[in-house]
């Protein structure tokens, strides 16, 4: 039996199926290779910048959503990422569960009541109502004598709004 000279001599467990995950970290972490050196090297830098290298290539993740079915691509999640224990009935050898939290009962500070082309409106912590303005849009056909007119008939609407689903409630002398 001819050997390959490249080869290292391990025990018989060399020979058991391996994960994927198992290989790639093994190659990534002990091979001389350009690819595994660059992922080091970057690794340590990312390092240096405070972030831990933390990176699980073959588990098992079960997710437990409030605002959708299945994770979206891009977009974040708050909430607890927990590594279960070690156990033979799981695919892989870690297996972790990450719950989303969202927090209950805080309201949104200074929420809009009327959001327009020119103003919005919105209420404060004490109740009061603050008029904003939108950013000016200064164009070739923009006219002072428009924009005011567009404010005053937001103005307008906005509080006739409020008044009549009983948010303001208008003051008789």
């Amino acid at each position: 039996m001819r050997k390959n000279k490249n080869s290292r001599v391990r025990s018989e467990k060399q020979y058991e199926p391996r994960i994927v995950g198992e290989i790639l970290h093994d190659y990534l972490e002990n091979s001389n290779e350009p690819l595994a050196v660059a992922y080091r090297g970057h690794t340590t830098e990312s390092e240096e910048q405070g972030w831990n290298r933390n990176t699980h290539l073959g588990v098992d993740l079960k997710t437990l959503l409030r605002s959708d079915s299945k994770m979206k691509v891009g977009k974040d999640y708050q909430g607890i990422l927990r590594r279960d224990e070690i156990c033979e009935e799981f695919r892989y050898d870690e297996h972790f569960t990450f719950v989303e939290t969202v927090a209950q009962g805080v309201e949104k500070r200074n929420p809009h009541v009327y959001v327009g082309q020119y103003i919005t409106i919105t209420r404060r912590d004490d109740g009061t109502y603050r008029p904003n303005f939108r950013p000016v849009k200064m164009g070739a056909d923009f006219s002072v004598e428009k924009y005011a007119a567009g404010v005053s008939n937001e103005l307008l609407w906005a509080l006739e709004d409020l008044i009549e689903n009983g948010s303001v409630e208008a003051e008789s002398k």
